[in-house]
């Protein structure tokens, strides 16, 4: 197993931090794109994102090939820093993982606050449409950067395309070949986000969460698409913080 620093940035690391937030980034994406919530939120706040290998400073390691490692590596590489409350936020894939990371931690006796599950269906719902993992390039990058932000540029960078194609393909085929455990419910609370206008998951099947946990669940949705919460990031802070103090209080 990988060293734990390999997996996980903290871009403004606290002593004594109040809550850790720990971040999963979506399919194709890395650490870097929660750096900026490490000024949004308060000092007693630590952000810590979570850098899949395959990318930026881990480009040479071979991206990881099915959930049940990729889960296992990042509950192991998230145990050091478990003194301290937490709260576990995924984003498209980094939803679906984080799932999977909370089905750990319970078992070991270190569950979460609640889990944030941003932009996904939930990991039962019935999956439709040809892989795009086994498709040409073209093709496969023409089935994501419908979803907008930042899947829509990257055609416009042949440097950057030609960098993070073999993340996003490996991410793709990771999630199009996940199978979760039948009904395997995790006990910690559960808030999922939804873009109103997300071309990819509709605000129904990010209600679906609340089938994913046996404890308290919301739904929160905010104007946008599958990226909401770029153009909303003080408003979905604000309420990830409002939820972890309910579940303290």
């Amino acid at each position: 197993m990988l060293h734990s620093t390999r997996w996980l940035k903290r871009y403004r690391a606290s002593d004594a931090p109040r809550l850790r937030l720990f971040c999963l980034p979506h399919g194709g994406g890395t650490a870097a794109f929660f750096r900026s919530w490490a000024e949004a939120l308060p000092a007693e706040v630590e952000p810590v994102a979570v850098q899949y290998p395959g990318r930026q400073d881990r480009l040479a390691e071979s991206c990881v090939a099915d959930m049940d490692t990729l889960a296992d590596a990042v509950a192991e590489a998230l145990a050091p820093l478990l003194d301290t409350p937490f709260a576990l936020f995924g984003h498209s894939m980094g939803a679906t993982v984080g799932y999977e990371v909370t089905r750990r931690l319970e078992d070991r006796g270190t569950p979460p606050l609640r889990l944030f599950a941003s932009g996904q269906a939930t990991p039962f719902a019935e999956r439709t449409g040809r892989p795009l993992h086994h498709e040409d390039d073209a093709t496969m990058l023409a089935g994501v950067r419908g979803l907008g932000g930042a899947y829509e540029t990257l055609a416009d960078d042949p440097d950057l395309l030609e960098v993070v194609l073999p993340s996003l393909r490996a991410d793709l085929r990771l999630m199009e070949t996940y199978r979760p455990t039948p009904g395997a419910r995790v006990g910690t609370p559960v808030t999922a986000y939804a873009g109103e206008t997300d071309p990819g998951v509709t605000v129904a099947q990010a209600a679906a969460w609340r089938e994913a946990t046996t404890g308290d669940f919301a739904l929160r949705t905010f104007p946008g698409g599958h990226f909401f919460l770029t153009e909303h990031q003080q408003e979905l802070l604000a309420d990830i913080l409002d939820s972890v103090s309910a579940n303290r209080s």
